[in-house]
């Protein structure tokens, strides 16, 4: 259980490089429009900094609400399917359909195979939904504003989540399966919030890098859900 835990965090941790390809610019989008009261304080200053803080603490709260729902999702949709497999005799198909998809998403990541369109970034553009969506958030200095943004970022398709989404569907256990995400969520945080606090922190090659060795790893991990589908068919 411990372990099921501590590897979606390490790899939310490296993969949180790839992260700042997608959630990087929105984070740093709100963070330019964070104003700390003309009244009370001037940029830079301890107030300026809690309020900012505050913000990312409401965005990234929103965002790991919305992982953990997924996760538990997953696990809840897996669990239900499994029982129907279980009497057509095929206990530990789902645990194999997981283990798949894991591999899967981590090739994606590693570009040997493409992604399908409906799982790649949104538009962005004017007049999109999620154009039309996020710049009130941005724009807004209300922390309700940050929790919303969060929750939707969290809905946004990305190889790395799903992946992680696959790993806490083949729990088949909601409470373990919310806490897979949420264990994956906060591995991600600390790269963001730096991002948000500073300016663009990490290289492109460093970018590269982690998402290689995300990729590899959830890669892994999915061979060993599916040695454990295969194990209940033997």
């Amino acid at each position: 259980m411990i372990y099921d835990l501590i590897a979606p965090l390490i790899i939310g941790f490296i993969g949180s490089l790839h992260c700042l390809g997608m959630c990087g610019p929105l984070v740093l989008a709100y963070s330019l429009h964070l104003k700390a009261p003309a009244d009370r304080a001037l940029p830079g200053s301890s107030t300026s900094l809690k309020m900012g803080l505050g913000h990312h603490l409401f965005f990234h709260s929103g965002r790991l609400f919305t992982y953990g729902f997924l996760g538990a999702l997953g696990a809840g949709l897996f669990y239900v399917a499994d029982l129907k497999l279980i009497f057509l005799n095929l206990r530990g198909g789902m645990t194999l359909l997981a283990g798949a998809f894991m591999v899967f998403f981590g090739l994606a990541l590693l570009r040997v195979i493409p992604l399908p369109n409906f799982l790649t970034i949104p538009s962005m553009a004017h007049g999109s939904f999620w154009g039309r969506l996020f710049p009130p958030l941005f724009r807004s200095q209300r922390l309700g504003s940050k929790m919303i943004l969060g929750l939707a970022t969290g809905f946004l398709p990305c190889g790395l989540s799903w992946a992680m989404i696959a790993k806490a569907a083949a729990t088949q256990h909601i409470p373990e399966g919310f806490l897979t995400m949420i264990s994956f969520g906060l591995g991600t945080v600390p790269a963001l919030l730096l991002i948000g606090l500073s300016a663009s922190f990490f290289s492109l090659k460093m970018r590269f890098l982690g998402e290689r060795v995300a990729a590899l790893s959830i890669i892994a991990m999915g061979l060993i859900v599916l040695f454990k589908g295969v194990k209940v068919f033997g």
